[in-house]
């Protein structure tokens, strides 16, 4: 017979109730004392034996297990409650410790402590009932097995906290090369006592080769083994089951084929452990030893233990390396492979992943050659950069879709007000509950003039000729997909002309924003660091992306720059077109900038101040007599002489007629006036509108000499 850690009798009589009870009698015998520790009332009730044990008389212990804290010193006492603590939080039933006490003499004494806990049906503990016994017999009282037993204390310590630390360290791993570094670290698995380690991933029935082991030790050819091949790594894998070679002899007759390439190193034994997660091998670790010979049963449960967790952190590094590949693979399936050469400009574009996450992002960019450029000079071209919500592959499918509607619709020749109001469109009728902001730029390279229309994106950054960067301010519409849901689709188009040697920078907000700062502050941010930017336009690119100084961020990012080139004579053949919405001053304030722009621009010479005037009374007729928009389209017409033709469309199908100059002299001279200035004009049926149409002889294009 014999009793369980709460002090019963196997067969179920209390010890201590029966003076028939063996056991009972020869715990006295031993000093082997009982407690009864309430953990919800904090109260432990010790039997006589266990005040012996403790050197405590009746009248020095309350009950509380603090007030036995002037026999326990403060280490061994932090020690023991870690037993406990760690036994309630884990699940365990039992535990049991070794530790010592101060007696009366001022001697330390080794006291052993076994506990059985009890929990309710949810699992809470709330009683532990055990023994404390005298362990003077079993360790003795010598200074040296006092020494011996603290170092075999501090061991186990040591191991404790390293496996403690490598496993917390492995949760944040995120890739196989963070799970190495994490093991190789200075606070990692390797300092078991390991000199170093390899590793493999077993990949299609081989085994690849990850972690090369110390320096000089890899062997040419087991970069990538089979599993039947006659190495230790294979046989693990093969086996599932560890493999300890115990001395470089073992060794040496064990693996004959890869012995004598490593002989040199002076490895005295090795551990390789099979990485099992679900049922089936991972990856293959191996700790390589100079300074040991063998293994003992608690080396050997710690490092089976320790293959577990890292398995599991290998496999989760392995998923996400797979995911991110496919992810990254995706989105780059969707940019544009290449980037079209633009007469009259230089374009540079990036795409920078996050530096953390698996997480694809929906940030695009397009350049799009659009017709009715000028063959002999700078032509037509939309820029866009774009970023759809969420981080999800998902997110990149509806990136894809939003960059081809983008470009069909760009290249059939609408405005960029009908451009994004249609991707809009598009992208609210979709399969989708996810939004996009979008920034579109279409630029006329012969006259340098740019109109913007803004969804919900950051406005453009234009750096100078001499090298300063400024912000653009462009009016704004919603993002698409939610403009269309508010029926909010008019968006309003800024226009800017961009001269020679000047560069629009278009970017998404993964470029600029920071945890915690300002979007503005980023912009300025970037804006600075243009300035002082390289002046060439791929370095540029390079810097501002962080490609240059190893610099990422925690968000994907993309990047659009296009410089202007100088002009060298006046350029033909150009086309442009405004949308010009009813009471908006500014959208008419922007028809006019473009207009004044492209007219010089085009060589219109001395009858630029007659087009622009014209032009302007022909818009604010459309807008005064029509309930709808106008769209001004401004284009170079070749043949026997050079004309300019302005067009003006509205929804209204009725006609204008001349009509006599009121009274005030203010009204009815509009038509006068075009029919005196143009040198032809006519109005056409458009659909259920019209076009009103004036053109003008421009002077020859001069010769190039």
């Amino acid at each position: 017979m014999e009793h369980d850690p709460a002090g019963h009798c196997r067969c179920g009589q209390p010890a201590g109730e029966s003076d028939g009870c063996f056991l009972s009698l020869y715990g006295k015998a031993l000093r082997m004392g009982r407690f009864d520790w309430d953990l919800v009332t904090g109260h432990m009730t010790m039997d006589a034996t266990a005040h012996e044990v403790f050197d405590v008389h009746p009248d020095e212990y309350d009950g509380r297990p603090e007030s036995l804290a002037f026999r326990v010193p403060t280490v061994e006492a932090h020690r023991l409650d870690q037993t406990v603590s760690h036994a309630l939080k884990d699940g365990s039933d039992t535990y049991g410790a070794y530790f010592r006490i101060r007696c009366r003499s001022g001697s330390l004494r080794w006291t052993h402590t076994q506990g059985c806990i009890q929990r309710d049906a949810t699992g809470r503990p709330h009683r532990i009932v055990g023994i404390v016994r005298d362990a003077t017999c079993e360790l003795g009282d010598s200074p040296a097995a006092l020494s011996e037993r603290a170092d075999e204390e501090a061991e186990r310590r040591r191991t404790t906290t390293l496996v403690q630390s490598t496993t917390a360290a492995l949760a944040h791993a995120r890739t196989v090369r963070d799970v190495i570094d994490v093991l190789r670290d200075t606070h990692g698995l390797a300092h078991l006592g390991a000199s170093n380690l390899v590793m493999g991933l077993v990949e299609a029935g081989r085994v690849r080769l990850v972690a090369e082991g110390p320096a000089g030790s890899y062997v040419q050819g087991t970069r990538l083994t089979g599993v039947d091949e006659d190495y230790p790594m294979s046989e693990v894998v093969r086996t599932l089951a560890p493999r300890y070679i115990d001395t470089a002899d073992d060794f040496a007759e064990s693996y004959p084929l890869l012995w004598p390439h490593i002989d040199e190193l002076g490895i005295t034994a090795a551990a390789y452990l099979p990485l099992i997660a679900q049922g089936r091998a991972v990856g293959v670790l191996g700790l390589l030893y100079q300074d040991k010979t063998g293994f003992t049963t608690e080396e050997r449960n710690v490092l089976v233990a320790l293959s577990s967790s890292i398995a599991q952190s290998l496999q989760r590094a392995m998923f996400y390396e797979q995911e991110k590949d496919l992810a990254q693979g995706l989105q780059q399936a969707m940019l544009p492979r290449s980037i079209p050469g633009v007469p009259g400009a230089e374009i540079a574009v990036r795409y920078r992943s996050a530096a953390l996450g698996r997480d694809i992002g929906g940030d695009w960019y397009d350049v799009i050659p659009l017709p009715g450029g000028a063959p002999s000079g700078g032509g037509r071209v939309g820029a866009v950069i774009g970023d759809v919500q969420g981080h999800d592959t998902h997110a990149a499918a509806v990136m894809g879709q939003l960059r081809i509607v983008l470009r069909a619709y760009a290249a059939e020749g609408h405005t960029p007000a009908t451009v994004m109001a249609r991707a809009s469109t598009f992208l609210h009728e979709l399969d989708t509950d996810r939004f996009a902001t979008c920034l579109y730029a279409e630029a006329d390279l012969s006259t340098g003039v740019v109109q913007f229309v803004r969804a919900g994106h950051l406005d453009p950054l234009v750096q100078l000729a001499d090298g300063s960067c400024r912000r653009v301010q462009v009016a704004g519409g919603l993002p698409l997909g939610l403009s269309a849901e508010f029926g909010q689709l008019d968006y309003p188009v800024t226009t800017l002309e961009l001269d020679a040697g000047q560069t629009l920078l278009l970017c998404t907000d993964g470029l600029v924003e920071e945890p915690g700062a300002d979007l503005d502050d980023g912009m300025q941010a970037l804006a600075e660091l243009a300035a002082v930017g390289p002046r060439d336009l791929q370095r540029l690119a390079d810097r501002l992306c962080g490609i240059i100084d190893g610099r990422g961020g925690d968000d994907d990012a993309a990047l659009l720059l296009m410089r202007r080139h100088a002009v060298d004579a006046p350029r033909s053949g150009g086309r442009l077109q405004q949308h010009v919405a009813p009471s908006d001053p500014e959208a008419l304030a922007d028809a006019r900038h473009m207009i004044r722009a492209a007219v010089r621009a085009w060589g219109a010479g001395e009858r630029a101040d007659e087009i622009e005037l014209v032009a302007d009374e022909v818009i604010t007729n459309a807008l005064m007599h029509t309930d709808g928009a106008a769209v001004v389209t401004l284009r170079v017409l070749s043949g026997s002489e050079r004309r300019l033709r302005v067009d003006v469309e509205d929804s209204s199908s009725a006609l204008p007629r001349r009509r006599d100059a009121g009274d005030d002299g203010v009204s009815g001279r509009g038509l006068l006036l075009v029919d005196r200035l143009a040198d032809g004009w006519g109005v056409e049926a458009r659909g259920g509108g019209k076009c009103v149409w004036c053109e003008f002889i421009m002077p020859a294009e001069k010769q190039r000499g």
